[in-house]
């Protein structure tokens, strides 16, 4: 198991992606839905979900509104 730690940039990302993907999934939420409820475009939702992308903290807290979820569970990815 990899720790935060140990954990560089880009695997962070891909693991929060996974979070909001999958969260977003057990919601049925579509990907151009969560994008527009963030006002983001359909392109940078699949960016951030694939971890291609660096996700501020501003973005992270409106995903996690838009997901009705907590942002301290968005970003636990241990």
């Amino acid at each position: 198991m990899i720790t935060i730690e140990k954990m560089n940039e880009q695997q962070l990302f891909i693991k929060i992606g996974d979070k909001i993907k999958g969260i977003r999934l057990e919601k049925g939420i579509s990907q151009q839905d969560l994008a527009a409820k963030c006002n983001f475009e359909k392109a940078n939702m699949s960016r951030i979900e694939a971890g291609r992308t660096n996700l501020t903290i501003k973005n992270a807290y409106k995903i996690s509104l838009a997901l009705g979820v907590r942002l301290k569970d968005l970003l636990d990815v241990e």
